[in-house]
């Protein structure tokens, strides 16, 4: 069985990709919140501010990796692979 450091990948510093957390979605700094979660939050119209309330681990520097990596993938400069298969 591989440790669950061997299992991680980092992008961007914050995004954490595991396939033991949240079936493999990226999430923020391996904290099991979604990126798909904040940004779902962010495109119904709730603030930042509202978005820290709601969850007090995150960092407003958080969201901002969010949106980044959201432009990024939108603009074609990051690429997205599969990194594990699920057996």
């Amino acid at each position: 069985m591989v440790s669950f450091p061997d299992r991680t990948r980092y992008i961007q510093g914050n995004i954490t990709l595991n396939p033991d957390i949240c079936n493999g979605k990226p999430v923020i700094r391996g904290l099991r919140i979604t990126l798909q979660t904040i940004l779902e939050f962010l495109n119904a119209g709730e603030t930042r501010e509202e978005i820290l309330k709601q969850y007090p681990s995150l960092q407003s520097e958080d969201i901002d990796t969010c949106l980044n990596f959201a432009k990024e993938i939108t603009q074609n400069q990051c690429v997205v692979k599969k990194l594990y298969h699920s057996t």
